[in-house]
């Protein structure tokens, strides 16, 4: 067999003999099969080559040759056969081999590695809750701090006012000399007029900061807006002539003046005529608590003797409706007065009740009420006693003296005359109001749970510094 890389080109037949039909022609190194230099298919066949020569050494060195061919057998045997491409497409060399297009061909990138996400994703969604629960969290302090500011702001919560058109029934308003927006705005409240303690102090602000009141007492109904208030207050007809109001919890000292301007009576022609309380039938070293607490209208030539008595005698008529003893009046009417100043009227059955509880026990009634009666700061607007007050050594300091006050501290309406007559059910022997807006009351059978009750108190007077009732 010729060797066909003997090609020389004076011979034309013989380059014609051996010239491929297809493909086109190919170096020498091509028609030899051999690889690029350094191609992946050179360092395939270099390793197979290797371990071919490994496995079937010879014994002598003349079997060299043979070990070659069987070597390349073996090398062509180990390469990956490609799949078969149709006769058309491509062309194979004349030994079998792979063809061209399988030698080229790029590898398969090898698979991406699967990242694992659970972890990753379990991470994130625990980092979201905390940040959701620290906003929420933050989201409901803010609102509880600041309910009242948001509400205002948001127009939440319920209205300040009344409407228009639902005011029915009576209610008796007094104004005092030198009063203003602020102390009226509460009058009217308290006497329930209007909704809101301030919402007619606001309207004044607004609308009318230039408005005059009157002293007098004024009949007005409850359920008014609070421009229908100002409209009745300004109306010289609602003003009751000869008329006063003696307010719950009032005092003695506290009552003379109203009556005086309410009247016309001198303030001093009423100082005389409560001096002697015998005038009046009553058996006490003082008329405290006597003047029944009412809406009172005198013809213009009454006296200071006809309007205290015409005071006394209502007092009488309660005692004698709750079903009070006439020896035992003066007993009444010393809880009833202690009940008034200390409660709210729905708490008024358990107030007393504590009272008969720590009398029965020989406990001390320690009540901030009649420390501040004996010392003179009653009317202080404060409902914690000072420091002197509640050491200071006098008949009415229950903070010192053990049972009941030398004589009530207070005029008792009726519902508090019944409740001293009548005290609820209930083991309680203290109480303390938790929330001065509402009136809310803890009471306590323990020392332990009536000190939790004044940690609520002190709290809630340092939310609401502007209360100054703490």
């Amino acid at each position: 067999m010729s060797d066909p890389h003997d090609r020389r080109s004076d011979s034309l037949g013989d380059f014609f003999d051996n010239v491929p039909t297809a493909p086109p022609p190919v170096t020498e190194r091509e028609a030899r099969d051999e690889p690029a230099p350094g191609s992946r298919r050179a360092l395939r066949q270099a390793a197979a080559r290797g371990s071919a020569e490994r496995e079937t050494a010879p014994a002598n060195p003349s079997a060299q040759p043979d070990q070659e061919a069987t070597a390349g057998e073996a090398a062509a045997a180990a390469r990956p056969v490609a799949a078969a491409p149709t006769p058309a497409a491509v062309a194979t060399d004349a030994e079998g081999s792979e063809p061209l297009d399988a030698l080229f061909a790029p590898e398969p990138p090898a698979p991406a590695p699967r990242r694992r996400r659970g972890r990753g994703c379990l991470i994130t969604l625990i980092v979201l809750l905390v940040i959701g629960g620290v906003a929420a969290g933050a989201g409901v302090w803010i609102y509880n701090t600041y309910q009242t500011q948001l509400d205002d702001i948001m127009g939440w919560g319920e209205p300040k006012d009344y409407e228009s058109g639902i005011a029915t029934g009576e209610a008796f308003v007094t104004i005092k000399k030198g009063d203003t927006g602020g102390p009226v705005s509460t009058a009217l409240f308290e006497a329930k007029v209007t909704r809101t303690d301030r919402v007619f102090y606001e309207y004044l602000i607004e609308n009318e900061p230039n408005a005059t009141f009157y002293p007098g007492v004024y009949k007005l109904q409850q359920k008014m807006t609070a421009a229908a208030a100002l409209k009745a207050l300004s109306n010289p007809e609602n003003r009751m002539a000869n008329t006063v109001r003696i307010a719950e919890g009032s005092t003695v000292a506290s009552s003379l003046p109203q009556i005086a301007e309410g009247v016309g009576i001198p303030i001093e022609e009423l100082k005389a005529a409560v001096q002697d309380p015998s005038a009046y039938g009553v058996s006490a070293q003082s008329l405290e608590g006597w003047l029944f607490p009412a809406v009172y209208t005198f013809d213009p030539g009454a006296t200071a003797e006809d309007v205290i008595a015409a005071m006394v005698d209502r007092t009488r008529e309660s005692l004698a409706e709750a079903g009070v003893p006439a020896e035992d009046e003066q007993r009444v009417l010393t809880i009833a007065s202690i009940i008034e100043r200390e409660a709210r009227t729905p708490d008024f059955p358990k107030v007393s009740r504590v009272i008969a509880n720590r009398v029965a026990d020989g406990m001390m009634l320690q009540m901030d009420s009649t420390a501040q009666y004996g010392y003179g700061e009653l009317n202080a607007g404060k409902a914690s006693t000072s420091e002197a007050a509640q050491y200071d050594d006098n008949a009415w300091n229950t903070y010192v003296i053990s049972g009941l006050p030398a004589t009530p501290i207070a005029n008792a309406g009726y519902a508090a005359i019944d409740a001293a007559m009548h005290p609820v059910d209930g083991p309680w022997l203290y109480f303390v109001t938790v929330d001065f807006s509402t009136g809310e009351t803890q009471f306590s059978q323990t020392y332990e749970e009536h000190q939790q009750g004044i940690k609520k108190m002190r709290a809630w007077c340092s939310a609401n510094p502007e209360y100054t009732g703490c």
